[in-house]
């Protein structure tokens, strides 16, 4: 079932699966993806739990607003509006790369409202390999710039971040459907405006009050990692594991950075065992 509410004043969109009457589990998906990232994974799930896979603000057919925030502290606290709207008191929440970086802050900030925690394949707190922080770092401070707007009209985004998934085009991870789904919307001018403004508030350095935080997550919680991550290190996984208490770590040889595409199995594996701890 596709449905949408409305958030700081604009359209999210998101898909549902399972008895509504279940207990939930929200999936945040990941940069440049959306609620499709999870298409593996959600009919599985879906057979036990009421399963909602958002398209998060400014992602996939959900509303991209230059008028509001998108700074870290605000987008915290949108997730807890998001599950406001969608009428969920608490719930197992599960994120990918920037969905779980979200769902690592919310879990620390509202402790309540997370049953189970899973972050799969996401900087959380810490950031990226020197090279693709310089990249997200430069965009930044495009989209800070007084020229963002003509920036908007001659930067090529769409194709750039095509080249970047080609690998997962060609290994059959990712259809080209899918791929469209993903990124069609930024090879407009509007949505290039929209990407410099997320990003022009977006801050790469790690996160050392979400380091500081990781001993006092107390729900159940799983860690999912492709070690083939070109992006991330599989350090920041092993911190996860060790400073989160009672966490488990699973560590997929070969799947990269898109884990749940590459090795939808084991994923989906590792989330219902997660869904089985108390």
């Amino acid at each position: 079932m596709n449905r949408s509410v409305r958030v700081d004043g604009a359209r999210l969109c998101s898909v549902e699966q399972g008895d509504p009457a279940a207990e939930p589990v929200v999936l945040l998906h990941g940069y440049p993806a959306n609620h499709r990232a999870w298409r593996h994974q959600i009919p599985g799930l879906a057979e036990s739990h009421r399963v909602i896979a958002l398209d998060w603000l400014g992602w996939g057919e959900s509303e991209r607003r230059t008028d509001l925030r998108f700074d870290y502290d605000t987008e915290v606290g949108r997730l807890g509006r998001v599950l406001d709207a969608l009428g969920i008191d608490d719930c197992d929440l599960f994120g990918h790369d920037y969905g779980g970086f979200l769902a690592l802050g919310f879990t620390q900030r509202f402790p309540a409202r997370v049953r189970r925690l899973a972050i799969l394949n996401s900087r959380a707190h810490r950031t990226f390999v020197p090279a693709w922080y310089a990249v997200f770092s430069l965009v930044g401070i495009l989209g800070r710039s007084p020229l963002a707007g003509l920036f908007a009209r001659v930067l090529p985004l769409g194709q750039v971040n095509r080249l970047g998934m080609r690998g997962l085009l060609r290994s059959g991870a990712v259809d080209r459907e899918t791929l469209d789904s993903y990124l069609g919307w930024m090879s407009t001018t509007d949505g290039v405006r929209w990407l410099l403004h997320y990003f022009g508030e977006y801050r790469v350095p790690a996160r050392q009050d979400l380091a500081q935080g990781l001993g006092k997550i107390q729900c159940p919680t799983t860690i999912v990692w492709g070690a083939r991550d070109e992006y991330l290190r599989t350090v920041i996984a092993e911190e996860l594991g060790e400073g989160i208490p009672g966490a488990e770590l699973l560590l997929i040889g070969n799947a990269g950075h898109f884990v749940m595409e590459e090795a939808p199995d084991d994923v989906l594996a590792a989330l219902r065992k997660l869904l089985s701890r108390d």
